[in-house]
């Protein structure tokens, strides 16, 4: 762990230069607004240890993959969200020397994410190597009110010296990503131009033709007042710059101001790219930087009062849980179906920023309590618009009749993983989708959903698990082969349990759809029964699977396995390895970790946490208790569903571990792996670990549920949920639990197994 940033409630901050580290606060102090976001890189030079990355959502290319030994149905690429234009640069020179952070003398420096207002804010004391000395001052922010746009306001002031000094404000599309598998450049210009106090760069993606123009817009500001320099223009090959040559004097400010846009061609006809890129600039700049600064304050105080956790007691829990939600609220705001959550959101590179089944599993239960329900029904929307290139992808594979495998990893629903064992193997992600439809509709009760979109899903889904599935004569069941359950340290197995049990599931949930939808929309349901060439006779196909299907058990502990063969393995608890060992994928051999019993991430324990309600609380425990162990967690996905499962069970101390590593992951660098990006899914998880595991949410018989407990370190916390129509706000304490109706009608809630009226706008106290 690397504990060199301080704790502060709103606050994530580096009080000391940390070059060693660099990547790492990068990848944390990372800003977004949902349409585009950018690493914590500098404005200015810096020739250390550094990625550079501003990304504009949507765009990708499919790099062309690489692998050693090429397989039938191998994607031909990895989809990867670009490295696009660099538009915050602003570089320094000063009597021929440049500004360069890693190689000035460093006398102060402080740099703080500001989670509570949005915006990044440096301060530094330099001299450089000419003997010239000067504070720099940056403050810089995407826009949440207008989500193309972003500002800088870049101030210098000089210490020991009065004279000349040249900034260079530039946009540089040249740029490479730093996974590219042939160190192939992605971008090509379109056109390049600089006039007055304006720039651009106009690029488009080779093979997939995105085509995005990043304009700039400068203001030079001397003593607080506006000077008009002009500027000198300077245009290459994908990059353009604006040059000022201003007369500095001791001890006065100068400050650059640069307003900066992101025009996409997924948004913009690109014959009005011109035109649309010129109004852009003219309404931010018309506003300036204070008004944008306001309403970007404004923007993200109403984002706070609907999803805020506000801890008491504890300044390191209710740091990192609200980096998790900041860092949430700028990836994904759901205003556009085309869009989905990265991994790695807008802070690297890692994942190729493409879709997993992460979203489905972890992402959606936030947005369907914090936000609008549209929001949450946009992404399963995304999947909808992508299920005929499911269908494609599960053809690949030999499946037929309307089967659907839906990827791995995608940006356009074609499949672009190329190891094997995943892209084949690991097709639990069928079952998060299903399960996320559910999820959908059980909280919000939207059952047209199921008519309108779901179905679709669901049955060309279920009609994959029964072709997936085989009749094993040996033992009268049916199985599945050659798989790789959510823990990826086990690979190409047989009848992982987890696996099994969730396309069990599946095929249950689809006949429960039939009969709903048939009842409650019989005409349009028929309709889309007869499009779709359903008879009901797969539903007895279904049914005969589910009745005869096997799931590997040890009824010598009361265990389910993780897969057949799992006690062969030499069965050790993790404390069994040095520390100088972990994490164990950074230090064995990919053989010695496959031949372990080590899990990467919940397995058995995922499906217990998603259907909870199908075990005894006895049968939970024994699971936990044999598997916790034998978990290293080197997933940032773990942690957190072990942390719910634990409060379910009253393992109140260990609940609160989890959740404190899952919430401060990537502050805290726990996996050594920061600097490649945050753990964006993991954090949808972190916010479950409070939400469902502290205070115990659940949907049953359309009433919402809460069995909460406070932690022993904290004085009470409390959070505010959507429930359908209901808005509520709960407070944990030591006196007690608080429910708040904020709603103007009554509504009822379930609170440690004991229902409650609770009228509107009214309090009651537990």
């Amino acid at each position: 762990m690397k504990q060199y940033l301080k704790h502060d409630e709103w606050k994530v901050i580096e009080d000391k230069f940390h070059p060693e580290f660099n990547e790492i606060t990068e990848s944390i102090f990372s800003l977004g607004n949902g349409r585009m976001g950018q690493r914590a890189n500098f404005e200015e030079t810096y020739t250390g240890k550094t990625l550079q990355g501003n990304y504009v959502a949507g765009v990708y290319y499919p790099d062309k993959t690489r692998v050693g030994w090429w397989k039938n149905g191998y994607p031909e690429y990895f989809a990867k969200v670009l490295n696009a234009a660099n538009w915050i640069g602003i570089d320094i020179e000063i009597e021929g020397v440049k500004v360069d952070l890693h190689q000035a003398t460093m006398h102060d420096f402080y740099r703080e994410l500001n989670m509570k207002e949005g915006f990044l804010h440096r301060k530094c004391d330099i001299s450089l190597a000419n003997g010239k000395r000067l504070k720099i001052e940056s403050l810089r922010f995407n826009s949440m009110a207008d989500d193309e746009s972003g500002a800088i306001s870049y101030s210098i002031t000089p210490i020991n010296f009065s004279g000349p000094i040249q900034i260079k404000a530039f946009i540089d599309g040249d740029i490479q990503n730093k996974d590219s598998n042939y160190n192939e450049k992605f971008w090509d210009q379109v056109k390049v131009n600089a006039s007055e106090n304006q720039s651009f760069v106009w690029s488009k993606t080779k093979k997939t033709h995105f085509e995005v123009i990043t304009g700039q817009e400068v203001q030079i500001y001397q003593v607080g007042q506006k000077v008009d320099h002009l500027a000198e223009f300077e245009t290459k090959e994908k990059y353009s710059a604006l040059t000022y040559n201003v007369k500095v004097l001791e001890n006065e400010t100068t400050t650059v101001l640069k307003y900066a846009v992101n025009l996409s061609s997924e948004n913009y006809s690109t014959s009005e790219f011109e035109i649309k890129l010129s109004q852009y600039l003219s309404k931010i700049t018309s506003k300036g930087f204070d008004q944008m600064l306001q309403e970007q304050a404004l923007a993200w105080a109403k984002k706070w009062d609907s999803n805020d956790i506000v801890i008491e007691g504890d300044v390191a829990a209710q740091q990192g849980i609200r980096f998790n939600i900041f860092q949430l609220n700028q990836t994904y705001t759901g205003k556009d179906d085309r869009l989905n959550i990265g991994p790695k959101g807008f802070t690297g590179e890692k994942y190729g920023g493409s879709t997993y089944w992460d979203t489905e599993a972890y992402c959606i239960p936030f947005y369907l309590s914090t936000a609008p329900s549209q929001v949450a029904k946009n992404l399963l929307i995304y999947r909808w618009k992508q299920l005929d290139k499911a269908i494609e992808n599960a053809q690949k594979l030999g499946f037929d009749q309307g089967a659907a495998l839906y990827p791995m990893v995608t940006m356009n629903g074609e499949e672009c993983h190329n190891e094997w064992e995943i892209t084949f193997e690991e097709i639990h992600r069928n079952g998060a989708i299903a399960y996320a439809i559910k999820d959908y509709v059980q909280y919000t009760d939207d059952k047209q959903h199921l008519l309108d979109y779901g179905w679709d899903v669901l049955i060309a889904i279920a009609r994959f698990w029964k072709q997936r599935v085989n009749w094993s004569e040996n033992l009268q069941k049916y199985v599945m082969l050659g798989v790789t359950g959510p823990n990826e340290y086990e690979n190409n197995v047989n009848n992982n349990w987890y696996t099994n049990y969730l396309a069990v599931w599946c095929l249950k949930y689809v006949q429960e759809v039939y009969q709903e939808i048939s009842e409650l929309y019989p005409k349009e349901a028929n309709l889309k029964f007869e499009k779709g060439q359903f008879s009901v006779t797969e539903l007895a196909e279904f049914e005969h699977i589910v009745q005869h299907m096997y799931f590997p058990r040890d009824e010598k502990r009361g265990v389910y396995l993780q897969q057949d063969g799992f006690l062969d393995k030499i069965i050790a608890s993790v404390d069994h390895i040095p520390a100088h060992q972990r994490p164990i994928n950074q230090h064995w051999s990919w053989d010695r970790i496959l031949r372990s019993c080590y899990i990467k991430q919940a397995d058995v324990l995922q499906g217990m946490y998603f259907f909870e309600s199908d075990f005894t609380l006895e049968e939970i425990e024994r699971n936990y208790n044999f598997y916790e162990p034998l978990t290293v967690h080197e997933s940032s996905l773990s942690p957190c569903v072990h942390s719910i499962l634990a409060a379910k069970l009253g393992k109140e101390d260990k609940s609160y571990e989890f959740y404190t590593r899952a919430a401060r992951l990537d502050l805290d660098d726990y996996n050594n792996d920061t600097e490649d990006g945050c753990h964006i899914t993991s954090m949808a998880g972190t916010w479950m670990s409070i939400i469902k595991g502290f205070s115990g949410q659940s949907v049953q018989n359309n009433l919402l549920h809460l069995a909460p407990f406070l932690p022993k370190q904290w004085k009470s916390y409390r959070f505010k949920i959507n429930f359908r129509q209901d808005h509520l706000e709960i407070e944990v304490n030591r006196e007690g639990v608080k429910v708040q109706n904020l709603a103007n009608h009554d509504t009822e809630i379930v609170i440690h197994d004991k229902k409650y009226q609770i009228v509107a706008n009214s309090t009651i106290n537990l």
